[in-house]
């Protein structure tokens, strides 16, 4: 009987044993632990395949305009175009104009030798291109002029030139005969801008018989070739 129950005995603990060695069921999910240190830098992985072409971005702001480029060859020639239509009549070319006509005086009469006539009587003079203080015209325009002189030859002999910047171009001479006598002359003359003209007596102080009174005038004249009155 005590050998029985020792049997018994080893067999109720072997039971035990096995229960014990029989695993329990998972335990509940415990609270995380605390942030451990950042590690250590890893190594360079190996490059990644190209990716696929992303969407086109907004268009930026206009950037600085850059330096001129050098200039280009000349282009081949291009066709003539059509011919145009008639345009509008322009206005008439504008040609300058001058005139002047002017006379002795009883005070101017009978003038100096070798030197330009001062006429001081003013008929005409409405460009001012005759000078009365030096008895000259001067040229404001370049073109052909016309020159004339009518002269009263009385007391003395007359003989008088028709001057171009001091150059002689024609001589008129007259003799008195004890009455009032007439002389003229005239000459076109081409001038250029500043050119100046002048009559003047050419011989000594017994050929300066111009003369002038209430009665009769001695005159000086000059126009451009397109003057018309």
């Amino acid at each position: 009987a005590y050998v029985l129950f020792g049997w018994c005995l080893v067999l109720f603990l072997l039971d035990n044993n096995l229960i014990h060695r029989l695993k329990g069921s998972k335990g509940e999910l415990g609270l995380p632990g605390p942030q451990g240190p950042k590690g250590d830098l890893g190594p360079l992985g190996p490059e990644g395949s190209k990716g696929e072409i992303g969407f086109q971005g907004d268009r930026g702001i206009q950037g600085p305009f850059g330096p001129p480029g050098r200039t280009g060859s000349k282009g081949e020639l291009g066709v003539p175009g059509e011919q145009g239509g008639k345009g509008e009549k322009g206005d008439a070319p504008v040609i300058s104009k001058s005139a002047f006509s002017v006379g002795l005086t009883a005070q101017s009469k009978l003038p100096a030798v070798n030197a330009p006539i001062r006429f001081d009587k003013i008929i005409y003079n409405g460009q001012n291109h005759y000078n009365p203080q030096t008895g000259r015209f001067t040229c404001s325009a370049a073109g052909a002029y016309f020159f004339t002189y009518y002269i009263t030859v009385f007391a003395r002999n007359v003989k008088v030139a028709l001057l171009k910047n001091g150059a002689k171009i024609i001589h008129t001479t007259d003799n008195y005969q004890s009455s009032e006598d007439q002389a003229a002359g005239g000459a076109v003359l081409h001038l250029d801008v500043g050119d100046k003209v002048w009559l003047q007596v050419a011989g000594g102080e017994l050929f300066n018989g111009l003369f002038a009174d209430e009665d009769d005038d001695t005159t000086f004249s000059g126009k451009t070739s397109n003057w018309k009155v």
